[in-house]
């Protein structure tokens, strides 16, 4: 059995009755048994669960009922911020610990539609880092680790789905994204991520951390596999008012399918990254023109306050989802030591301050738009690093290196999708990445270059060593 295959071999594995799910979940469990310790990656293993689903999709086979379910019998986790019926929720979170909830969110109850095999809730960094970590080591679940080189971590928040989908320890993941919380573990673990538009996937049963900019994603072997996962996640809730129909075209994915675009780098955003991150990038570019893309430069990146802005919006937000372990003291049990008293200076955010930065973001989103009239994508490295080691602060490393304009901030105050793939390797054997953004709610041409450029490389086929 090759853990990492994809989703669409292994559904041909499936359909071909090469194997079941039975077979195929029970493999993906003992994995997540024996190897997600050595990564941190695993809060809950949902062995029971998992079994009854994949014996339903083994009858679903056996009746003919697997047509148009590309999801069906395959076993996936999610970020533990996601509610499983009479399965912990834990948020990465001491106090939430051995919280429970009585339904399962809507994007589990797509996916539980879909056919697919819910094995793990994975791993992730406490409250999704709404408190303003500083150091790897901030969950309960001890700091996670990369498989490429378990000395470094595997990226915040959604460590767990990172380091399980680049281990092999499942198919596919669910990860979430406030501000690089999917492209980051992604970027650190050798993955391929996609952030979709704000509003694309409904966030009910989800934990809230910033109402404005939390969004759901799948993080996957392929962008193929991203893709695939994403048509059965989308759509309107009745349950998520936030939620917007998102056009989206699975017979304009395969490779085949070569759409030309119009494609811009950003002056500046490559010129202070780790040299390999640079020199994997430009390859990435060269590989994009070679394909028949377009590739121009933008001059002068809209000067507008993207940090600041986010700031004040995640701790005004954040502040108001956690108000009651603020108030009650159970922040003192959170892990990182930032985290313990971050949420203090989160809630001394001042209104005025909330207001100001929610009435600049309008002209951030104009302003970012207008950038999408002359390019159907704005592309740059997905960390200007490889990942951090785990042990020291994050502020304490790579001194010297700092990307251009924040491209991970800035779009996702525009609320627009992205996409992380692997494009090469860097210091210490980790790998780098490259981010593809789009304007909101144009994932079909967001995926479509995504898998073109994935069809030319190989970068995605890589595999750690000491998890075969």
């Amino acid at each position: 059995m090759n853990a990492y295959a994809t989703i669409d071999e292994l559904g041909a594995m499936l359909r071909g009755k090469q194997t079941t799910s039975v077979e195929l979940t029970k493999f993906y469990l003992d994995r997540l048994e024996k190897l997600g310790p050595k990564l941190n990656a695993v809060v809950t293993i949902t062995r029971e669960r998992a079994m009854e689903e994949a014996k339903r999709a083994d009858a679903d086979f056996a009746s003919g009922n697997h047509r148009g379910r590309p999801l069906l019998g395959i076993p996936y986790g999610v970020k533990d911020l996601l509610a499983t019926k009479g399965i912990p929720t834990t948020y990465g979170a001491e106090p939430y610990r051995n919280q429970v909830f009585d339904y399962d969110a809507t994007v589990i109850e797509r996916l539980t539609k879909a056919g697919a095999v819910l094995a793990a809730k994975l791993a992730m960094v406490e409250l999704a880092g709404g408190f303003g970590y500083n150091n790897a080591d901030a969950s309960f679940t001890g700091p996670g680790r990369t498989p490429w080189n378990t000395e470094f971590w595997s990226g915040g928040s959604s460590s767990g789905p990172g380091a399980a989908v680049g281990a092999g320890l499942v198919a596919f993941a669910i990860g979430s994204e406030t501000s690089g919380s999917i492209l980051t573990p992604s970027s650190f673990c050798g993955v391929s991520g996609l952030r979709p538009t704000y509003g694309a996937v409904s966030r009910h049963g989800a934990m809230a951390l910033c109402w404005t900019l939390d969004k759901l994603g799948p993080m996957c072997r392929t962008a193929a596999d991203c893709n695939t996962v994403f048509g059965e996640i989308i759509g309107l809730d009745e349950h998520d008012p936030t939620t917007i129909s998102v056009k989206w075209i699975a017979s304009s994915m395969h490779a085949a399918n070569k759409r030309k675009a119009r494609i811009a780098t950003v002056k500046g955003t490559y010129d202070r990254v780790q040299p390999a991150v640079r020199d994997n990038f430009l390859k990435s570019v060269d590989a994009l023109k070679s394909l028949g893309h377009t590739v121009s430069e933008i001059e002068k990146y809209p000067e507008l306050p993207y940090g600041p802005v986010i700031g004040v919006i995640v701790d005004a937000e954040g502040a108001s989802a956690f108000e009651d372990v603020i108030r009650d003291g159970r922040e003192k049990q959170l892990r990182a030591k930032a985290d313990k008293i971050g949420g203090f200076e989160a809630a001394s955010t001042l209104a005025v301050d909330y207001i100001r930065a929610q009435r600049i973001r309008p002209k951030i989103r104009k302003a970012l738009l207008e950038l999408f009239n002359d390019h159907d994508l704005i592309i740059a490295p997905g960390r200007s690093t490889v990942a951090y080691p785990v042990g020291p602060n994050f502020d304490e490393v790579y001194k010297d290196v700092r990307s251009g304009p924040s491209m991970i901030g800035s779009m996702n105050l525009l609320g627009a999708p992205a996409v992380a793939l692997p494009n090469g390797f860097g210091e210490n054997g980790l790998p780098t990445s490259i981010q593809m953004n789009a304007a909101p709610a144009n994932e079909t041409m967001l995926m479509n270059v995504a898998i073109q450029l994935q069809s030319a490389t190989e970068h995605h086929k890589k595999t750690p060593a000491g998890f075969e």
